[in-house]
């Protein structure tokens, strides 16, 4: 019989802006402060953890993943695993860790997602005859054929055009994800999944950040005005309708139902409703429009659970570009209210590697805080898309 996984704990580090507060962090910092905060809010051991597996986009080698653990103070004998598939890796690496419980070979995991735009090296290729310079390049290919690897904002720039989002539509999607956001700040709405951070690397000292740095109060003529990156005049993408690059570590920390029952019992800090990752799953489409498979992924993912997109109080969607969070909510019936109610990507920011995993911690502590409101069973799915024609899906839902 299948095991059952369950996530006791969902934590984040604010999102900083390229250049900005993290700056002079490497993305291991990041992520060690996450696992440190997941171990102090559930009183969880160290040892008692099976496996490490994080997500990294830019990095490009060297296992992040095991220097994150290493950093953190972990057993140097629990091994750690690095995962990239770009923009879905945080999720995916959140996906491997339940499968991996659900195997029945670990009973404990922490899995998500680090980056750290600000410090990524930079990229050259080997020349081949050794007297000629290294040819440095931007980003690696996403798929063999050049016509099916566009660069990411002319994609969705062109996905723009043929749906028809003017720009007075991208721009208002911008200018509600960075209200949203705002309003869910002054609430204190993010304090129960952040993770303070300072230059350096300690937590809770009074020049931590505190917060996502890059929401703000946006206007659409500030939007419009906002430099064109790709497309045509009416349907152009603006860089206001961009997430921007950015440097951020998130986690979870999943377990077997059978070993958090045993936690609960013996560890005061973990209490009340676990939250059940109820299904997932990883989804290729067309590399030249990658913006595309997560309405497959969602919609595959809905059919496997027998359900309709009524039935959710939450969606988590990546908005790495107006249009591609746009074009999902066209071909699916999601209610507006439950859609990224506390902003996206939009106003915080994309680190790569961690985007993922910031959604399925946004989704975590958004179902609890569902569950509270209504007194009943919460379930919520977060879905990102990646570079390649790649999206992975995470569903989750409150249990007694």
């Amino acid at each position: 019989m299948r095991a059952r996984a369950v996530i006791l704990a969902a934590k984040r580090t604010p999102v900083a802006p390229r250049g900005g507060a993290f700056k002079t962090l490497q993305a291991d910092e990041l992520a060690a402060a996450v696992i440190k905060a997941l171990l102090a809010e559930t009183g969880l051991p160290a040892e008692k953890v099976d496996q490490v597996i994080f997500g990294n986009a830019l990095y490009g080698g060297g296992n992040p993943a095991r220097m994150a653990a290493l950093r953190a103070g972990l057993p140097a004998s629990i091994p750690a695993l690095t995962m990239d598939t770009q923009c879905c890796s945080g999720l995916d690496a959140i996906l491997l860790g339940c499968r991996l419980i659900e195997a029945g070979a670990a009973s404990c995991v922490i899995a998500g997602g680090m980056e750290s735009f600000s410090r990524s090296p930079l990229r050259a290729h080997r020349p081949l005859d050794a007297a000629r310079e290294p040819v440095s390049y931007q980003r690696p290919s996403f798929a063999p054929a050049p016509y099916e690897d566009p660069d990411l904002a002319v994609a969705a720039a062109r996905l723009a055009e043929e749906r028809g989002f003017s720009r007075q539509e991208q721009a208002a999607y911008t200018v509600q994800s960075h209200a949203k956001a705002l309003a869910a700040l002054a609430l204190g709405a993010f304090d129960p999944e952040l993770v303070c951070v300072e230059a350096g690397g300690s937590a809770n000292t009074d020049r931590a950040l505190r917060r996502d740095s890059y929401s703000r109060q946006l206007s659409q003529a500030v939007a419009l005005r906002s430099p064109v990156l790709a497309g045509h005049a009416e349907t152009a993408l603006l860089s206001a309708a961009t997430a921007v690059e950015a440097d951020a570590a998130a986690a979870v920390l999943i377990a077997s139902a059978e070993f958090a029952q045993s936690l609960k019992e013996n560890l005061r800090e973990i209490s009340g409703p676990m939250i059940g990752i109820s299904g997932g799953l990883s989804m290729g489409g067309n590399p030249g429009q990658p913006a595309l498979v997560p309405t497959a992924a969602i919609t595959e993912l809905m059919a496997r659970q027998g359900l309709e997109p009524r039935r959710y109080q939450q969606l988590e969607l990546m908005e790495a570009y107006a249009p591609q969070a746009m074009a999902t909510l066209q071909d699916l019936t999601f209610r507006e209210d439950v859609v990224n109610p506390e902003g996206g990507a939009l106003a915080r920011g994309h680190p790569i590697g961690a985007s993922g995993a910031i959604l399925a911690v946004r989704l975590f502590h958004g179902l609890k805080k569902n569950q509270k409101k209504e007194a009943g069973e919460a379930r919520g799915i977060a879905a990102i898309a990646a570079a390649g024609g790649l999206a992975s899906v995470l569903s989750l839902q409150t249990e007694p």
